[in-house]
């Protein structure tokens, strides 16, 4: 499995790199809560150390929920119970606290991964309503109309038709789409959604939820 450890000290981090690749799995270790935040598409899971250099592991947490749902492990020092709660809370799958024995991270790494495979269905298509979208052959049709989407629209449309009738937040999109959802981002998404909304013609279809995200109603009539 493809583990992103995110740890700022070099003699922990090393320790676990060597384990976790005697134990099959491929390691990438950062040291910074903002090369997380870039580096998480790469990854099937994610270790995360609360003490890093450039900001509170509880926000790097907090942020990594708002565009992936890989799961995380904590590692961490802090073994108060407010930072349990607020770990847990803010989206972790997992919470260790250190020294972690690396048999029992092992057995928990597996578990976490047993029960996102469980719970992810394989799918190629999606269907929402009056919108079917094949997403092998990359084409999308809304009420039997073949729709002549750009990659990008179509890329935006598959995520949010994949979660249709839920808010997709404006950071989740920016990082799926363009890699980075933190950084100062032109207009870009906005050009998109408007392609997309014109090609659809259904007024409606795609609700701006203000502040927030958009999201994809496939009951508008």
């Amino acid at each position: 499995m493809d583990l992103l450890i995110v740890e700022d000290d070099d003699a922990m981090a090393a320790a676990l790199t060597d384990a976790l690749r005697a134990a099959g799995h491929s390691p990438v270790r950062v040291e910074r809560g903002a090369d997380a935040l870039l580096q998480h598409r790469e990854v099937e899971m994610i270790l995360l150390d609360l003490g890093l250099p450039d900001m509170d592991g509880l926000e790097t947490m907090r942020k990594l929920r708002q565009i992936t749902d890989a799961p995380v492990i904590v590692l961490t020092a802090r073994d108060d119970e407010r930072s349990v709660v607020r770990g847990l809370r803010l989206g972790a799958d997992d919470y260790l606290v250190k020294p972690v024995r690396l048999a029992e991270l092992l057995a928990r790494i597996e578990s976490v991964a047993r029960r996102v495979r469980a719970a992810i269905p394989e799918r190629r298509e999606i269907v929402a309503g009056d919108l079917a979208i094949d997403l092998d052959g990359r084409t999308a049709h809304f009420r039997g109309r073949a729709l002549g989407l750009t990659a990008k629209e179509f890329d935006l449309l598959a995520l949010l038709a994949a979660r249709a009738g839920s808010v997709v937040t404006r950071e989740q999109i920016l990082d799926a789409l363009w890699g980075d959802a933190f950084a100062a981002v032109s207009r870009s998404l906005d050009v998109h959604l408007s392609g997309l909304r014109a090609k659809l013609n259904r007024p409606g279809c795609i609700v701006n939820v203000r502040g927030v995200g958009y999201r994809f109603d496939p009951e508008t009539p």
